[in-house]
């Protein structure tokens, strides 16, 4: 059974609370006790708290650890695989552990408009080292915060600087540019691009660059809200520029996972790879002794512009944190964990193990890694940011039904029947 742990750990509690109005309110009441004594238990007991997640990478694991053991705080972990984890999202709320970890912006105010997930906002009334801008990504519609941001990550193409030194490539900065260079790659022997979609989201940040670099990040955004056709023109103009690059693309890459692409990238089969930041931690030098000449070898650049008014004036950063359950079992102890993941301390412990970056601006920057260090350069060169495909529209309408149809777009069906069926299926959907 999915998320076995989470449901053992709180079905009694949920149970208790289904028990009628009167318990309901009494449950609601301790939640709400919860949260105002967080403010208060600093190196108290607050007991066992469960924490669900999708971190089975070695190098997720091990940052998941290090920012646990900053917190101080006793963690039963619920950890499973990423597509089940979202994939089953809806199912696992029924029975939830205390803290869940998941996204900001849409994804997150999707859950909070339909009132399954805590409100977090006394426990954001003492934090500190948040812009207004992760606060406003962490918020509902009704301006109540449901996420603790946590760490954000760009979304870049991705090198090994000496396989460009020793074959005089030159960072491209427009699609001309970067369309010959994957043709120079292809007369060397090489792979131009490593590619994956296992899952069927990988390739979600393809669509999402190449249409905020054609359309722009407004009509991108508008688009993801529902607000635009999938059968305007604009749209059918970003799979004409994508069809460009596909015969650039790794062959067999539909069912190529994420870490698989990314070792052709480290073996220098492929030139370049499209991914967030995250990627680099495929290449782990606790188990790898090659590892970190890779990690040390690796550098990105922003995706390449396409119109010219648009330039590389917009860049996909998702940015990952922690919900609570609606009622937690440990209530007490679930507002603990969170006000210490909204603290620098954990964030911090977190970085210093995977190349991703901290929400919390209070982090100690100049210990940070050559990558870490350019990821934030990119982030701030950027006008606009986005969160991801998925992350930016209604989840549901995301996976079932743009996640088939890209599927669909790179086997080689028909786009305009594509994009004529998402646009019937989007008539099904609310927006925000």
């Amino acid at each position: 059974m999915l998320l076995a742990t989470a449901a053992t750990v709180v079905g009694s509690g949920a149970l208790v609370a289904a028990g009628g109005n009167a318990s309901a309110l009494s449950r609601a009441g301790t939640v709400r006790s919860g949260l105002a004594a967080a403010h208060h238990v600093a190196g108290a007991d607050v007991g066992t708290v469960t924490l669900g997640g999708a971190f089975t990478a070695e190098v997720a694991q091990r940052a998941l650890d290090a920012a646990i053991a900053a917190s101080g705080i006793d963690v039963e972990v619920n950890n499973v695989d990423r597509d089940s984890y979202v994939q089953n999202f809806n199912t696992y709320l029924s029975q939830p552990d205390d803290v869940m970890a998941w996204n900001a912006g849409y994804r997150m105010r999707a859950f909070a408009n339909k009132g399954v997930i805590g409100d977090v906002s006394e426990i954001w009334s003492g934090f500190d080292g948040f812009s207004e801008g992760f606060k406003n990504a962490s918020s509902g519609l009704d301006g109540k915060q449901y996420l603790v941001p946590f760490t954000f990550y760009p979304w870049a193409v991705f090198y090994r600087r000496s396989l460009f030194e020793e074959n005089g490539y030159a960072v491209p900065t427009t699609w001309a540019d970067f369309l010959a260079l994957c043709q120079q790659m292809q007369g060397d022997g090489l792979v131009p691009i490593a590619s994956c979609n296992d899952g069927n989201w990988p390739q979600m940040g393809w669509f999402d660059m190449i249409n905020m670099r054609t359309n722009g990040y407004d009509f991108h955004i508008s688009l993801m809200g529902g607000d635009e056709s999938w059968i305007d023109d604009r749209v059918k103009a970003t799979f004409a520029g994508w069809s460009e690059v596909l015969p650039f693309y790794q062959e067999n890459f539909a069912a190529r996972t994420w870490q698989e692409a990314a070792s052709s990238l480290g073996a220098k089969e492929a030139g370049m790879y499209m991914l967030g930041s995250f990627m680099v931690s495929n290449f782990d030098p606790e188990a790898d002794p090659e590892a970190q000449a890779i990690i040390d070898d690796i550098d990105m650049f922003a995706f390449p512009a396409i119109a010219e008014e648009y330039g590389q004036d917009a860049i996909e950063a998702p940015t990952d944190g922690w919900l609570m359950a609606k009622e937690p079992a440990n209530p007490e102890g679930a507002a603990a964990l969170l006000t210490a993941f909204g603290g620098a301390e954990t964030a911090a412990a977190w970085v210093s193990v995977e190349a991703v970056l901290p929400a919390n601006s209070n982090v100690d920057t100049s210990g940070f890694t050559y990558l870490q260090q350019r990821s934030l350069e990119l982030i701030g060169d950027a006008k606009f940011i986005s969160q991801f495909l998925d992350r930016d529209t209604d989840p549901d309408f995301a996976s079932a039904v743009v996640g088939t149809a890209l599927a669909d777009f790179l086997a080689g069906g028909d786009i305009d029947s594509i994009l004529d069926g998402v646009e019937a299926r989007k008539g099904t959907y609310v927006f925000e």
